[in-house]
């Protein structure tokens, strides 16, 4: 579903992502982690072409992303993101935030899109908030929302940059808990997230990346009873360590 081939990006004189090979198979979910400015929120904007590229190639669904606008609004509709900010509509009803998207860019009647929305609401388990406002929703309840938003548009590929880490301790495990239920449905999936409890439990592969580059790639297990690298142990002692702490 995904392939980055020797991807190189720049800002400025900033080398940002250094000689990156991915490859994600459908069905799999694939967690990125790593130090802060690592790379990992620009390797997954870069498949969405948030942020271009200057060098390699992406490759999603079998169509290369280049410049061509006509291929990257093809990409753009089959690949879902969700950030850390919930970027909902405030002046919008929830069920609007998920109609709007589809009745808009999609052509689907509204009426079809409201039974669409109401079916994802019930999927993130809020189909009672629909009525509501965002700001009349908990953090946790408006990334759900966000969730759902995406699914509304049926994208094979999810993306989520650490959309847990603008939410209270509390509300992270509800967050979580859809995103599990996602993965286990077979969605193929890229997270960037610290949550390494929900890598444990998904992640088909785990990514470390530290100074623009990919330090190791293993399947949980190997990545966290036998990681590689020095790097890799530095990073898991310290993280884990703080969420003990927490």
């Amino acid at each position: 579903m995904i392939q980055l081939i020797g991807v190189h990006k720049w800002f400025g004189n900033f080398h940002a992502l250094k000689n990156i090979h991915v490859t994600v198979r459908k069905g799999e979910c694939v967690v990125i982690c790593g130090p802060s400015g690592s790379g990992k929120s620009t390797l997954i904007r870069c498949i969405n072409r948030l942020e271009k590229h200057q060098q390699g190639k992406i490759i999603i669904d079998g169509i290369e992303l280049t410049k061509d606008l006509k291929r990257k609004s093809k990409i753009r509709s089959e690949v879902g993101m969700v950030f850390q900010s919930f970027n909902l509509f405030p002046h919008l009803t929830i069920l609007e935030n998920l109609t709007f998207a589809p009745i808009w860019v999609r052509k689907t009647p509204r009426a079809e899109a409201e039974k669409i929305a109401m079916h994802y609401l019930e999927r993130v388990h809020i189909p009672e908030q629909a009525d509501k406002y965002p700001g009349q929703l908990s953090g946790g309840q408006q990334q759900r929302v966000a969730i759902a938003r995406c699914l509304c548009m049926n994208p094979k590929i999810m993306l989520f940059d650490e959309p847990t880490s603008a939410l209270d301790p509390e509300m992270i495990k509800e967050v979580l808990d859809v995103m599990i239920e996602l993965a286990t449905e077979g969605i193929t999936m890229i997270c960037v997230t610290h949550e390494m409890g929900f890598a444990k439990t998904v992640a088909s592969r785990i990514i470390f990346m530290d100074k623009g580059e990919i330090v190791e790639e293993n399947n949980p297990s190997e990545f966290f009873n036998n990681p590689q690298w020095d790097r890799t142990q530095l990073f898991l002692q310290q993280i884990l360590s703080t969420k003990i702490r927490e």
